[in-house]
């Protein structure tokens, strides 16, 4: 499994241009914040401000210049660290007021997984997806795929079975896999259509996707699938990588899937 996130919801340019002066506050060249600068936080900035646009009486695009400095620059009043931001942060979690992490979005390349964790991936239909394709991909020994690759349980691993004059379950497993292609191959060759020859393939044949979802629906996904759950061990593993990817790219929200893990 390999998972990068490719990109991410970003400010605009034309938003981000009012921070050169800000008349209403009064400062002439005002220097841009942290916040907004080189892509920095720029999705704390965007929750923030769907956040406070719930509860300010400032319109939305007045909401950073005013107040970015507050919630951005100043320490946590409640005790329990970070900034004002995490604060805020921190009370809308535990207020159940989680829609407004919507505006937050996340795309990701999602590699080498298999068809079964794909059937538990869609249950979460918040989220969007573009899949490899079993039809239009052929998945021939003598394809540019050179066959399909699948997905190995870890469950298999040092167990034996009385099959066979005796093997190992990695090697019955093994066997099948390779059995399935050879069906795949002799199909194709006899001319059937490689959107029909798909049916031998196993369940854990491997597959890519694009995988895009806001922050609450991605949350929402660990909630159930994290690891601290019953989920099976390759959707668990997609969820943890998940997570890692996105508070490597903005730490502010480890405390979102800290708060969810543990819902």
């Amino acid at each position: 499994m390999n998972v990068i996130c490719i990109a991410h919801t970003a400010l605009s340019d034309e938003f981000l241009s009012q921070f050169d002066y800000v008349k209403d506050v009064g400062v002439c060249r005002q220097m841009r914040n942290p916040y907004v600068d080189d892509g920095r936080n720029q999705r704390a900035a965007i929750a923030l401000t769907a956040i406070r646009t719930c509860y300010s009486p400032l319109p939305p695009t007045q909401i950073l210049p005013r107040e970015g400095a507050k919630y951005f620059g100043q320490s946590a009043s409640d005790g329990e660290g970070g900034t004002e931001s995490d604060r805020l942060f921190r009370h809308i979690m535990r207020s159940g007021h989680a829609s407004t992490c919507e505006h937050v979005v996340y795309t990701f390349a999602v590699e080498s997984v298999s068809r079964a964790l794909l059937a538990q991936l869609t249950r979460h239909r918040q989220l969007s997806f573009s899949v490899q394709s079993q039809r239009y991909v052929k998945f021939g020994s003598n394809d540019r795929s050179h066959g399909f690759d699948y997905v190995t349980p870890r469950s298999l691993h040092g167990k034996h079975v009385n099959y066979n004059g005796g093997m190992s379950a990695e090697e019955v497993y093994e066997s099948a896999m390779q059995s399935l292609q050879a069906h795949y191959d002799v199909l194709r060759e006899a001319g059937v259509p490689a959107e029909d020859a798909r049916m031998v393939l196993p369940q854990a044949a491997t597959c890519n996707l694009v995988l895009t979802g806001n922050l609450r629906a991605i949350l929402e996904l660990y909630a159930k699938r994290n690891k601290s759950t019953h989920s099976q061990w390759e959707i668990a593993d997609l969820a943890e990588a998940i997570r890692k990817e996105i508070t490597k790219i903005d730490a502010w929200t480890q405390l979102f899937f800290d708060y969810y893990s543990q819902s």
